[in-house]
Formats: structure tokens, C-alpha cells, sequence
């Protein structure tokens, strides 16, 4: 390994002889030294014997070196004579890698990785108040990753809503980026990341807490992502991620397939009761079952049948509409069924109902409120990935799926 060496003279001191009116204005210990060397005692033999001995200059060695020094490591900072007392590493915009002192004084290792294509200032102390410095510049990454963030920062949202990282390129090192996400929240919620493959076959990690969010719940995540490598055709992060968001009011709903009856609560009681008309049973048509959630509130959308592997059964334009997966269910206005609300299932996978009770039910809802849905005729429950589909496993199943601590 090639290393970097940076040295810093200390300030030398010599002591002049008295000369005259000089030794006058020399400082009182100068002048004591000078006075010993001009008189008869002992020493008046020797040549400047009496001056201070020059101490050595400190030196240090860094583990990244020169223009191109790999990315995606800590910084290490050794010192070749005494003990550290301070380091500090920056980059050219005034960020610091903060960093730890090992406990012989003898290293200094910062807390997380050098980021691509970053130039760095190292400057270091040690306890004889001697000073070095070095200089390195990393490599740019062949490649950089970016995230997805779900939910939206500064909203607020329903009780079951999961926060969901989906990444541009592959994640191999799945425990090393776990290890950089941390979820605070202002009650100590209990929860846990989970990884999963998105609908779209990207990779994506939720954090679902482990049981429903309680109401008035403040959550943040910070993603100290930057010069993290993925692992094999991931490429780096380059930068850090934030977000936070609130939780609002315990909201439940819940679809009966076989009542033909949506049925909203808040707190516990029971607010609205929907007529509605699911999927038609028995084949692609049919609706998903399980613990969804209600993803986004898209309003006025097209449907176009063609887009979810239906033909062209359909294409129009819906209102009032609520997303609950990726391949396309939601519940919506389908004032063209309003022969079947409240008794036959004929749709085409998603929960119709009046444009009444639509407009009144999407005015309620938050995006992240659970959206149950129970009884016959189902093709099952979707994907967990298809969605927010973690409310579907249990929580040994859930805690299984972190990297850090899946069985």
C-alpha cells in the first residue's frame, strides 16, 4: 500500500550569545542561556552545547492517497512518533468526516466512508502540540445509485403507512445500507426493515413499525448513504437522504367481498358504510384480498384495461380514484355499475361505488389508512411488493427480511 507522509517543522529555538546592547532586549530565559555560555563555569568550553535540542517534526500517514484514492472506505489516520489529539478531515465545500481516536492515541479512523470523486484536507495534532497535513483527492464512481422515497416529506398519514426505499440499481450489500438508515420517531415506535423485490423488480426496503402507528406519531429517517457502495452493479451513493413525516388519525377500513360493503372506522367507531361492487370473481378480474394500504389519492385518472393485462375490456377516464397496488387496483367512482353496489362483485378487479359515496369517502381518507379486504371470490393476496403488502406477514416473518437481523 502506498503511503502519504506530511511533515510540519515545530518553531526552532537557538540561543544567540550576549552581544552588547542585544542581549538587553532578549527574553529572560534567551538571556540566562547566553549569559551561562559566556562566563567561566563549567560549560564555557563547549560550542552552543547549552542550546535546545530541536525536536522532531511530526509525521503522518493517511490510507487514501493521490488524485484517484478509492472511494467507499473510512478514513485512517496514523502517527509515527507520540499520541493524536485532534484530526480533522474536510472535503472542499466545508463538510466533515467526523472521526474517533483509538484508545493508544496512535490512529484515528472516521466514522464513515470517503465519497466518490471528493477532495479531502487531513490536519492532525499530537501531544507534543506538533502539526501535519495531507491531501488526497478520491475517484469519481462509474456508476451512482439513487432512492425512491416514499411517503412525501412534511405529510401526514394513516396508521399503517410503511416509509419504502426503492433503488435505481441492484443493492448486493443489503446489511451495509441497512446499517445507514436510521427511523426515529417521537414515542419510540417499535419496527424494522424488511427487504423485498418492488413491483417493478428494482430493489426496495420498508420500515413497518410492529404494530399499527399510533395517531400523532412524528417520524424521521435520516439515509447516511454517501460513499456507500452497493456492491457489484449497484455503483455509489453520493449523497445523503432525508425525510420525515406525521401521523394522523386512526382510520380502518374495510372491503366485504361476499356483504358487498365497504366499512369505514375512526377511533374505533364506525363512520361510513359504502355499498360497493368488487371483482368479479373466479379469474384475472377478480380483486386482491389481504391487508392493503391505501397507497395515493390520484383523483381523475385514465383507466386503460390494456396497461394491466385485461384486453380492452375498458378505457376511461375515473374519478375519485384511490391507489391500493402497483398492477393497478384501486377504489373509485363507477357510477356506470350502479345496478350491482351492494350486490354483485362485476368489476374488473377494483372496489366501485357511487359518485356520491366516493367523493364523501375520498375526502376521509389518508393516504397510508389500512384497506382490508375479506371474503370469497379473491385471487389471493398480491405480492408484497406489489404495494405496501408487509401488513400481510406476520412480525417474525417481517424482522426475518432485515439483513441485519433476518434469521
Amino acid at each position: 500500500m502506498s503511503r502519504t507522509r506530511r511533515t510540519a517543522s515545530l518553531t526552532r529555538r537557538h540561543v544567540p550569545f550576549a552581544r552588547g546592547r542585544r542581549a538587553a532586549i532578549a527574553g529572560t530565559a534567551v538571556l540566562a542561556a547566553a549569559l551561562t555560555a559566556c562566563s567561566g563555569g563549567a560549560d564555557a568550553g563547549g560550542s552552543g552545547k547549552a542550546a535546545m535540542k530541536e525536536k522532531a517534526p511530526m509525521a503522518i500517514t493517511v490510507n487514501l492517497t493521490g488524485a484517484k484514492a478509492k472511494a467507499g472506505e473510512p478514513v485512517t489516520v496514523k502517527v509515527a512518533e507520540g499520541r493524536l489529539t485532534s484530526v480533522k478531515v474536510t472535503d472542499a465545500k466545508g463538510g466533515e468526516l467526523t472521526g474517533q481516536i483509538a484508545a493508544d492515541g496512535r490512529s484515528w479512523t472516521s466514522q464513515r466512508n470517503a465519497s466518490p470523486g471528493t477532495s479531502y484536507k487531513v490536519e492532525a495534532k499530537n501531544d507534543a502540540n506538533g502539526t501535519a497535513g495531507a491531501q488526497f483527492t478520491t475517484a469519481e464512481a462509474d456508476k451512482v445509485n439513487k432512492i425512491t422515497i416514499s411517503p412525501q416529506k412534511g405529510g401526514t398519514y394513516g396508521i399503517a403507512q410503511p416509509i419504502s426505499l426503492v433503488f435505481d440499481n441492484p443493492v448486493k450489500n443489503k446489511a451495509e445500507v441497512e446499517k445507514q438508515l436510521k427511523v426515529t420517531t417521537s414515542n419510540d415506535t417499535e419496527g424494522s426493515w424488511g427487504w423485498m423485490k418492488d413491483y417493478s423488480g428494482q430493489d426496495r426496503v420498508d420500515w413497518r413499525p410492529k404494530e399499527y402507528w399510533k395517531p400523532g406519531t412524528e417520524v424521521k429517517l435520516q439515509m447516511n448513504l454517501n460513499g456507500v457502495d452497493s456492491g457489484q452493479g449497484g455503483g455509489y451513493f453520493v449523497r445523503d437522504y432525508n425525510t420525515n413525516f406525521s401521523i394522523g388519525k386512526d382510520q380502518r377500513i374495510k372491503v366485504s367481498l361476499d356483504d358487498h360493503q365497504l366499512t369505514m372506522t375512526r377511533d374505533g367507531s364506525e363512520i361510513k358504510q359504502i355499498p360497493i361492487s368488487a371483482g368479479t370473481p373466479g379469474g384475472k378480474k377478480a380483486s386482491w384480498q389481504g391487508k392493503l394500504v391505501v397507497m395515493a389519492k390520484e383523483g381523475t385518472i385514465r383507466m386503460d384495461s390494456q396497461t394491466v393485462g385485461l384486453g380492452d375490456a375498458y378505457d376511461k377516464m375515473v374519478d375519485y380514484s384511490m391507489r391500493l397496488t402497483w398492477s393497478g387496483m384501486y377504489a373509485h367512482a363507477a357510477p356506470w355499475n350502479s345496478a350491482n353496489f351492494g350486490r354483485a362483485n362485476t368489476s374488473s378487479g377494483c372496489v366501485g361505488m357511487s359518485n356520491a359515496n366516493a367523493a364523501d369517502f375520498y375526502a376521509a381518507v389518508q393516504p397510508g389508512d389500512p384497506f382490508e379486504v375479506v371474503g370469497s371470490g379473491s385471487k389471493g393476496k398480491p405480492e408484497i411488493g406489489n404495494g405496501y403488502g408487509e401488513w400481510n406477514e406476520s412480525w417474525s416473518e417481517w424482522t426475518a427480511r432485515s439483513a441485519l437481523h433476518g434469521s
